[in-house]
């Protein structure tokens, strides 16, 4: 008997001190209207968080793993139009990007790795793709301003 209170006792202790490593976390801009929001591990961002303008509208929000942004996040312009959404591999911009005029219709989309453009760009005008490019480690090395020839060149697999 004895045994098993201790046990549940350590077990108790235990969950306690992984509570108490994890709090929810805001601050706030100088005018009082919230800044950020979410979830700090030991100090550092973990979880989902938000963050805002100073006009109070939704700035940007995503996950962090030890403070650094992972999976998928989105930004957004003060006036609440989407700006760009993409991944985010250990705080680096990783596999599709889309990036939006100032009135949130695709401008275009990239693939990036590890911050830099490496894979393709489409560029878009009214919602259709007018144009083409590939890079490597940021530098353009191709480019096709007629999609018929990219189709020809390029294949779906190529864009994965």
């Amino acid at each position: 008997m004895f045994h098993k209170h201790f046990f549940l006792l350590g077990f108790f202790l235990f969950a306690l001190s992984l509570n108490a490593q994890k709090k929810y976390h805001k601050s706030y801009y100088k005018n009082g209207q919230l800044k950020e929001e979410g979830w700090l591990k030991d100090g550092l961002k973990n979880g989902y968080w938000k963050f805002y303008h100073q006009n109070g509208k939704l700035q940007k929000e995503g996950h962090f793993k030890n403070h650094k942004p992972t999976k998928y996040w989105y930004f957004y312009r003060e006036n609440t139009t989407k700006e760009q959404e993409g991944h985010f591999k250990n705080g680096s911009k990783n596999n599709w990007w889309i990036f939006y005029t100032n009135k949130g219709i695709i401008n275009y989309k990239c693939q990036y790795k590890n911050n830099l453009k490496n894979g393709f760009c489409f560029h878009y005008s009214r919602k259709k793709v007018i144009k083409a490019e590939k890079y490597h480690n940021d530098k353009k090395i191709k480019e096709w301003t007629d999609i018929k020839s990219f189709k020809k060149e390029n294949s779906l697999s190529d864009l994965y």
